[in-house]
Protein backbone atom coordinates (compact mmCIF):
# COMPACT_ATOMS: atom_id res chain seq x y z
CA UNK A 1 0.00 0.00 0.00
CA UNK A 2 1.32 3.53 -0.85
CA UNK A 3 2.00 5.88 1.95
CA UNK A 4 2.50 9.91 1.50
CA UNK A 5 6.05 9.84 1.59
CA UNK A 6 6.38 13.26 -0.86
CA UNK A 7 2.84 14.52 -0.56
CA UNK A 8 -0.31 13.76 0.58
CA UNK A 9 -2.08 10.81 -1.23
CA UNK A 10 -5.77 11.07 -2.19
CA UNK A 11 -8.51 8.16 -2.40
CA UNK A 12 -11.90 7.80 -1.43
CA UNK A 13 -14.26 4.72 -0.24
CA UNK A 14 -15.02 3.02 -3.03
CA UNK A 15 -18.86 3.37 -4.99
CA UNK A 16 -19.47 5.91 -7.43
CA UNK A 17 -22.32 7.36 -9.65
CA UNK A 18 -23.20 4.33 -12.43
CA UNK A 19 -23.68 5.41 -15.57
CA UNK A 20 -27.99 5.41 -16.59
CA UNK A 21 -27.45 2.07 -18.51
CA UNK A 22 -25.52 0.03 -16.18
CA UNK A 23 -28.21 1.14 -13.30
CA UNK A 24 -31.00 -0.21 -15.32
CA UNK A 25 -29.76 -3.49 -16.22
CA UNK A 26 -28.63 -4.36 -12.23
CA UNK A 27 -32.22 -3.17 -11.52
CA UNK A 28 -33.54 -5.54 -13.80
CA UNK A 29 -31.46 -8.12 -12.48
CA UNK A 30 -32.38 -7.38 -9.19
CA UNK A 31 -36.12 -7.64 -9.81
CA UNK A 32 -36.05 -10.18 -11.74
CA UNK A 33 -37.18 -8.73 -14.77
CA UNK A 34 -35.88 -10.07 -18.15
CA UNK A 35 -32.32 -8.68 -19.50
CA UNK A 36 -28.94 -9.61 -21.35
CA UNK A 37 -26.26 -11.24 -19.46
CA UNK A 38 -23.84 -10.09 -22.29
CA UNK A 39 -25.33 -6.08 -22.07
CA UNK A 40 -24.96 -5.80 -18.23
CA UNK A 41 -20.99 -7.23 -18.93
CA UNK A 42 -20.30 -5.07 -21.37
CA UNK A 43 -21.81 -2.06 -20.28
CA UNK A 44 -20.34 -2.90 -16.82
CA UNK A 45 -16.78 -3.39 -18.40
CA UNK A 46 -17.04 0.22 -20.95
CA UNK A 47 -18.59 2.07 -17.42
CA UNK A 48 -15.21 0.80 -15.11
CA UNK A 49 -12.83 1.92 -17.81
CA UNK A 50 -14.27 5.52 -18.36
CA UNK A 51 -14.81 5.88 -14.26
CA UNK A 52 -11.07 4.35 -13.80
CA UNK A 53 -10.38 6.89 -16.55
CA UNK A 54 -12.10 10.03 -14.81
CA UNK A 55 -10.21 9.19 -11.48
CA UNK A 56 -6.97 9.52 -13.17
CA UNK A 57 -8.03 12.73 -15.09
CA UNK A 58 -8.86 14.02 -11.67
CA UNK A 59 -5.93 13.12 -9.83
CA UNK A 60 -6.63 10.81 -7.22
CA UNK A 61 -4.02 8.70 -6.58
CA UNK A 62 -5.48 5.51 -5.26
CA UNK A 63 -8.85 4.57 -7.90
CA UNK A 64 -11.87 1.81 -7.74
CA UNK A 65 -14.13 0.61 -10.30
CA UNK A 66 -16.51 2.69 -8.68
CA UNK A 67 -18.50 -0.77 -7.77
CA UNK A 68 -19.67 -0.33 -10.54
CA UNK A 69 -20.72 -4.26 -11.26
CA UNK A 70 -22.80 -4.26 -7.61
CA UNK A 71 -25.97 -3.70 -6.83
CA UNK A 72 -25.10 -2.71 -3.22
CA UNK A 73 -21.98 -2.99 -1.18
CA UNK A 74 -23.13 -5.52 1.62
CA UNK A 75 -25.70 -7.33 -0.56
CA UNK A 76 -24.17 -8.11 -3.46
CA UNK A 77 -22.78 -11.24 -2.04
CA UNK A 78 -26.29 -12.67 -2.79
CA UNK A 79 -25.64 -13.47 -5.93
CA UNK A 80 -22.32 -15.13 -5.01
CA UNK A 81 -22.74 -16.97 -2.26
CA UNK A 82 -25.64 -19.60 -1.83
CA UNK A 83 -27.84 -19.78 1.06
CA UNK A 84 -29.42 -16.29 0.79
CA UNK A 85 -33.29 -15.75 -0.46
CA UNK A 86 -36.20 -13.67 -0.06
CA UNK A 87 -36.18 -9.92 1.01
CA UNK A 88 -37.09 -9.03 4.53
CA UNK A 89 -37.02 -4.82 4.94
CA UNK A 90 -35.84 -4.03 8.47
CA UNK A 91 -37.36 -1.51 10.81
CA UNK A 92 -35.85 2.51 10.14
CA UNK A 93 -33.04 3.32 11.54
CA UNK A 94 -33.46 4.99 15.06
CA UNK A 95 -32.72 8.47 14.40
CA UNK A 96 -35.05 8.22 11.03
CA UNK A 97 -38.19 6.32 13.25
CA UNK A 98 -39.51 9.68 14.64
CA UNK A 99 -39.35 11.04 11.33
CA UNK A 100 -41.97 9.61 8.59
CA UNK A 101 -42.74 12.61 6.64
CA UNK A 102 -38.92 13.27 6.82
CA UNK A 103 -38.10 9.68 5.26
CA UNK A 104 -40.59 10.28 2.35
CA UNK A 105 -39.21 12.97 1.50
CA UNK A 106 -35.38 11.81 1.59
CA UNK A 107 -36.68 8.60 -0.23
CA UNK A 108 -38.13 11.28 -2.95
CA UNK A 109 -34.61 13.09 -3.17
CA UNK A 110 -32.66 9.90 -3.57
CA UNK A 111 -34.76 7.59 -4.97
CA UNK A 112 -35.98 4.42 -3.92
CA UNK A 113 -34.30 1.82 -2.54
CA UNK A 114 -34.91 -1.01 -5.09
CA UNK A 115 -32.35 -3.51 -3.89
CA UNK A 116 -32.91 -6.37 -1.79
CA UNK A 117 -32.31 -7.55 2.14
CA UNK A 118 -32.50 -11.60 1.66
CA UNK A 119 -32.11 -13.70 4.36
CA UNK A 120 -29.40 -16.39 5.13
CA UNK A 121 -31.70 -19.44 4.98
CA UNK A 122 -29.31 -21.91 4.31
CA UNK A 123 -25.70 -23.15 4.33
CA UNK A 124 -23.31 -20.62 2.87
CA UNK A 125 -20.66 -21.41 0.36
CA UNK A 126 -19.43 -19.75 -2.74
CA UNK A 127 -21.04 -20.68 -6.09
CA UNK A 128 -20.23 -17.94 -8.30
CA UNK A 129 -16.69 -17.29 -8.90
CA UNK A 130 -17.11 -15.82 -12.30
CA UNK A 131 -18.62 -12.29 -11.10
CA UNK A 132 -15.21 -11.70 -8.80
CA UNK A 133 -13.39 -12.82 -11.88
CA UNK A 134 -15.03 -10.51 -14.09
CA UNK A 135 -14.35 -7.56 -11.53
CA UNK A 136 -11.13 -8.43 -11.85
CA UNK A 137 -10.49 -8.47 -15.37
CA UNK A 138 -12.32 -5.11 -15.98
CA UNK A 139 -10.29 -3.20 -13.32
CA UNK A 140 -6.84 -4.82 -14.72
CA UNK A 141 -7.84 -3.76 -17.62
CA UNK A 142 -8.55 -0.37 -16.85
CA UNK A 143 -5.46 0.07 -14.66
CA UNK A 144 -2.83 -1.11 -17.64
CA UNK A 145 -4.81 1.71 -19.74
CA UNK A 146 -5.08 4.58 -17.54
CA UNK A 147 -2.41 4.16 -15.12
CA UNK A 148 -3.05 5.23 -11.65
CA UNK A 149 -0.79 4.93 -8.93
CA UNK A 150 -2.79 2.72 -6.83
CA UNK A 151 -6.06 0.47 -7.13
CA UNK A 152 -8.19 -0.93 -4.37
CA UNK A 153 -11.06 -3.38 -5.09
CA UNK A 154 -14.02 -3.25 -2.24
CA UNK A 155 -15.79 -6.32 -0.46
CA UNK A 156 -18.29 -6.78 2.02
CA UNK A 157 -17.26 -7.62 5.71
CA UNK A 158 -18.44 -10.61 7.26
CA UNK A 159 -19.93 -8.29 9.88
CA UNK A 160 -21.71 -6.12 7.50
CA UNK A 161 -23.16 -8.98 5.61
CA UNK A 162 -24.44 -10.30 8.75
CA UNK A 163 -25.84 -7.02 9.30
CA UNK A 164 -27.96 -5.83 6.06
CA UNK A 165 -28.37 -10.05 5.72
CA UNK A 166 -30.43 -11.90 8.65
CA UNK A 167 -30.02 -15.00 10.05
CA UNK A 168 -32.53 -17.64 10.14
CA UNK A 169 -30.80 -20.34 9.51
CA UNK A 170 -27.34 -20.66 11.85
CA UNK A 171 -28.05 -21.16 15.65
CA UNK A 172 -26.07 -18.08 16.72
CA UNK A 173 -25.04 -14.90 15.32
CA UNK A 174 -21.60 -16.07 15.79
CA UNK A 175 -21.91 -19.35 14.15
CA UNK A 176 -23.38 -17.15 11.19
CA UNK A 177 -20.47 -14.59 11.12
CA UNK A 178 -17.99 -17.27 10.92
CA UNK A 179 -19.59 -18.98 8.22
CA UNK A 180 -19.24 -15.52 5.86
CA UNK A 181 -16.20 -15.39 6.73
CA UNK A 182 -15.38 -18.84 5.71
CA UNK A 183 -16.62 -18.24 2.66
CA UNK A 184 -15.32 -14.53 1.74
CA UNK A 185 -12.02 -15.91 2.42
CA UNK A 186 -11.33 -16.60 -1.23
CA UNK A 187 -12.52 -13.54 -2.42
CA UNK A 188 -10.44 -11.36 -0.18
CA UNK A 189 -7.52 -13.25 -1.27
CA UNK A 190 -8.30 -13.16 -4.96
CA UNK A 191 -8.50 -9.27 -5.01
CA UNK A 192 -4.65 -9.14 -3.12
CA UNK A 193 -3.49 -11.36 -5.48
CA UNK A 194 -4.89 -9.78 -8.57
CA UNK A 195 -2.52 -6.93 -7.48
CA UNK A 196 -4.65 -4.47 -5.80
CA UNK A 197 -5.21 -3.44 -2.36
CA UNK A 198 -8.49 -4.82 -0.42
CA UNK A 199 -11.22 -2.34 1.16
CA UNK A 200 -13.01 -3.94 3.38
CA UNK A 201 -16.37 -2.49 4.39
CA UNK A 202 -17.19 -2.35 7.98
CA UNK A 203 -20.28 -0.30 8.90
CA UNK A 204 -20.96 -2.92 11.20
CA UNK A 205 -18.70 -1.67 13.76
CA UNK A 206 -20.36 1.62 13.85
CA UNK A 207 -23.70 2.32 11.37
CA UNK A 208 -25.24 -0.97 12.80
CA UNK A 209 -25.65 -0.20 16.37
CA UNK A 210 -28.69 1.98 14.95
CA UNK A 211 -29.69 0.07 12.31
CA UNK A 212 -29.41 -3.61 11.57
CA UNK A 213 -28.16 -4.17 15.11
CA UNK A 214 -30.24 -1.41 16.57
CA UNK A 215 -32.38 -4.80 18.80
CA UNK A 216 -29.48 -4.68 21.06
CA UNK A 217 -27.81 -2.96 24.58
CA UNK A 218 -24.86 -1.03 23.66
CA UNK A 219 -22.92 -3.98 26.05
CA UNK A 220 -24.20 -6.59 23.46
CA UNK A 221 -23.43 -4.32 20.79
CA UNK A 222 -19.79 -3.78 21.43
CA UNK A 223 -19.70 -7.64 22.53
CA UNK A 224 -20.95 -8.62 18.88
CA UNK A 225 -18.56 -5.75 17.51
CA UNK A 226 -15.65 -7.17 18.91
CA UNK A 227 -16.46 -10.70 17.79
CA UNK A 228 -16.72 -9.32 13.89
CA UNK A 229 -13.32 -7.62 14.07
CA UNK A 230 -12.36 -11.26 15.48
CA UNK A 231 -14.01 -12.92 12.19
CA UNK A 232 -12.60 -10.71 10.15
CA UNK A 233 -9.06 -10.98 11.23
CA UNK A 234 -9.55 -14.52 10.49
CA UNK A 235 -10.69 -14.04 7.20
CA UNK A 236 -7.37 -12.57 6.33
CA UNK A 237 -5.21 -14.39 8.08
CA UNK A 238 -3.21 -14.50 4.88
CA UNK A 239 -3.55 -11.60 3.94
CA UNK A 240 -0.67 -9.25 4.83
CA UNK A 241 -1.79 -6.30 6.57
CA UNK A 242 -0.25 -3.38 4.55
CA UNK A 243 -2.55 -4.83 1.35
CA UNK A 244 -5.69 -4.01 3.04
CA UNK A 245 -7.67 -1.36 4.47
CA UNK A 246 -11.04 -0.54 6.37
CA UNK A 247 -13.76 1.66 6.27
CA UNK A 248 -16.15 2.33 8.84
CA UNK A 249 -19.24 4.53 8.99
CA UNK A 250 -22.46 5.91 10.61
CA UNK A 251 -24.71 5.01 7.66
CA UNK A 252 -24.28 7.24 3.80
CA UNK A 253 -27.47 9.19 4.44
CA UNK A 254 -28.41 12.81 5.70
CA UNK A 255 -30.58 12.25 8.67
CA UNK A 256 -30.15 13.36 12.40
CA UNK A 257 -27.33 11.09 13.01
CA UNK A 258 -28.43 11.69 16.85
CA UNK A 259 -28.29 8.07 17.71
CA UNK A 260 -24.56 7.39 16.28
CA UNK A 261 -22.46 5.31 18.47
CA UNK A 262 -19.44 7.66 19.79
CA UNK A 263 -16.17 6.77 17.86
CA UNK A 264 -14.06 7.05 21.24
CA UNK A 265 -16.82 3.88 22.24
CA UNK A 266 -15.72 1.46 19.55
CA UNK A 267 -12.11 2.69 18.23
CA UNK A 268 -10.37 0.15 20.72
CA UNK A 269 -12.22 -2.30 18.59
CA UNK A 270 -11.62 -0.82 15.71
CA UNK A 271 -7.90 -0.63 16.12
CA UNK A 272 -7.65 -4.38 16.64
CA UNK A 273 -8.58 -5.01 13.31
CA UNK A 274 -5.69 -6.49 11.03
CA UNK A 275 -5.74 -3.95 8.07
CA UNK A 276 -2.84 -1.39 8.08
CA UNK A 277 -5.05 1.98 6.86
CA UNK A 278 -8.39 2.72 7.75
CA UNK A 279 -11.22 5.10 6.29
CA UNK A 280 -13.58 6.53 8.30
CA UNK A 281 -15.95 9.66 8.98
CA UNK A 282 -14.62 13.17 9.22
CA UNK A 283 -15.83 15.75 7.42
CA UNK A 284 -19.75 15.86 8.31
CA UNK A 285 -21.02 17.48 11.54
CA UNK A 286 -21.81 14.61 13.24
CA UNK A 287 -18.31 13.45 13.63
CA UNK A 288 -15.90 16.59 12.36
CA UNK A 289 -14.87 17.17 15.80
CA UNK A 290 -13.93 13.36 17.00
CA UNK A 291 -10.62 14.14 15.55
CA UNK A 292 -10.02 15.09 19.14
CA UNK A 293 -10.88 11.16 19.78
CA UNK A 294 -7.95 10.43 17.44
CA UNK A 295 -5.52 12.81 19.19
CA UNK A 296 -5.99 11.41 22.56
CA UNK A 297 -6.18 7.61 21.51
CA UNK A 298 -3.22 5.29 21.67
CA UNK A 299 -2.90 4.49 17.49
CA UNK A 300 -0.36 1.69 16.92
CA UNK A 301 2.32 2.93 14.68
CA UNK A 302 1.75 0.87 11.50
CA UNK A 303 -1.47 2.03 11.08
CA UNK A 304 -2.56 4.98 8.38
CA UNK A 305 -5.29 6.88 8.76
CA UNK A 306 -7.84 8.33 5.69
CA UNK A 307 -10.38 11.16 7.14
CA UNK A 308 -13.00 11.66 5.47
CA UNK A 309 -12.56 15.12 3.98
CA UNK A 310 -15.47 15.24 1.70
CA UNK A 311 -19.11 14.58 2.79
CA UNK A 312 -20.85 12.29 0.45
CA UNK A 313 -24.29 13.46 1.11
CA UNK A 314 -24.67 16.57 0.18
CA UNK A 315 -24.09 18.65 -2.91
CA UNK A 316 -22.04 21.39 -1.15
CA UNK A 317 -18.65 21.50 -2.89
CA UNK A 318 -15.80 21.78 -0.21
CA UNK A 319 -13.74 24.51 -0.27
CA UNK A 320 -9.75 23.27 -0.94
CA UNK A 321 -8.76 24.94 2.41
CA UNK A 322 -11.32 23.28 4.62
CA UNK A 323 -9.82 19.92 3.02
CA UNK A 324 -6.41 21.29 4.01
CA UNK A 325 -7.07 22.04 7.17
CA UNK A 326 -8.75 18.88 7.86
CA UNK A 327 -5.47 16.73 6.75
CA UNK A 328 -2.92 19.33 8.91
CA UNK A 329 -4.92 18.14 11.82
CA UNK A 330 -4.77 14.55 10.99
CA UNK A 331 -1.02 14.78 10.23
CA UNK A 332 -0.42 16.57 13.85
CA UNK A 333 -1.82 13.63 15.10
CA UNK A 334 0.09 10.68 13.17
CA UNK A 335 2.63 12.43 10.65
CA UNK A 336 1.99 13.27 7.04
CA UNK A 337 3.32 9.99 5.86
CA UNK A 338 0.54 8.00 7.33
CA UNK A 339 -2.09 10.26 6.45
CA UNK A 340 -3.73 9.96 3.01
CA UNK A 341 -6.76 12.07 2.28
CA UNK A 342 -10.36 10.41 1.48
CA UNK A 343 -14.43 11.10 1.61
CA UNK A 344 -16.98 10.41 4.31
CA UNK A 345 -18.40 7.45 2.43
CA UNK A 346 -19.08 6.58 -1.32
CA UNK A 347 -20.99 8.32 -3.49
CA UNK A 348 -22.83 5.03 -5.13
CA UNK A 349 -23.42 3.06 -2.14
CA UNK A 350 -26.83 1.68 -4.24
CA UNK A 351 -27.10 1.15 -8.22
CA UNK A 352 -29.71 4.46 -8.64
CA UNK A 353 -29.60 5.89 -5.13
CA UNK A 354 -27.82 8.41 -4.10
CA UNK A 355 -28.34 12.47 -2.73
CA UNK A 356 -25.18 13.80 -4.91
CA UNK A 357 -25.77 14.67 -8.07
CA UNK A 358 -23.08 12.77 -10.49
CA UNK A 359 -20.92 15.77 -12.03
CA UNK A 360 -20.99 17.57 -8.69
CA UNK A 361 -19.77 14.24 -6.89
CA UNK A 362 -16.82 14.66 -9.46
CA UNK A 363 -16.24 18.52 -8.33
CA UNK A 364 -15.83 17.38 -4.94
CA UNK A 365 -13.18 14.70 -5.38
CA UNK A 366 -12.04 17.29 -7.70
CA UNK A 367 -11.74 19.69 -4.22
CA UNK A 368 -10.41 16.89 -2.41
CA UNK A 369 -7.10 16.70 -4.58
CA UNK A 370 -6.58 20.62 -4.44
CA UNK A 371 -6.81 20.89 -0.83
CA UNK A 372 -4.12 17.56 -0.53
CA UNK A 373 -2.04 19.63 -2.64
CA UNK A 374 -2.63 22.45 -0.17
CA UNK A 375 -1.41 20.82 2.72
CA UNK A 376 1.35 18.99 1.07
CA UNK A 377 2.67 22.40 0.28
CA UNK A 378 2.54 23.35 3.78
CA UNK A 379 3.56 19.90 4.98
CA UNK A 380 6.74 19.43 3.21
CA UNK A 381 7.92 23.11 4.04
CA UNK A 382 7.98 22.20 7.69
Amino acid sequence: MLVSTDAILTTHVGSLPRPPAVVDLLLRKEKGEPYDPADLASAVEQAVDEIVRRQVEIGLDVVSDGETSKIGYATYIKDRLSGFEGHYPRPPHLDLAPHPEFREAMARMTGPQQFKRSACVGPIEVVDRTALERDLANLRAAVSRHGPREAFMNAASPGVISAFQQNRYYPTHEAYVEAIANAMRPEYEAIVAAGFVLQLDCPDLAMARHTGFQELSEAEFLKRAEHQVEALNDAVRNVPADRMRMHICWGNYEGPHDHDIPLEKILGIVLKAKPQAILFEAANPRHRHEWTVWRDARIPDDKILIPGCIMSTTNYVEHPELVAQQILQYADIVGRERVIAGTDCGFGTFAGTSRVDPGIAFKKLRSLVEGAAIASRALWRR
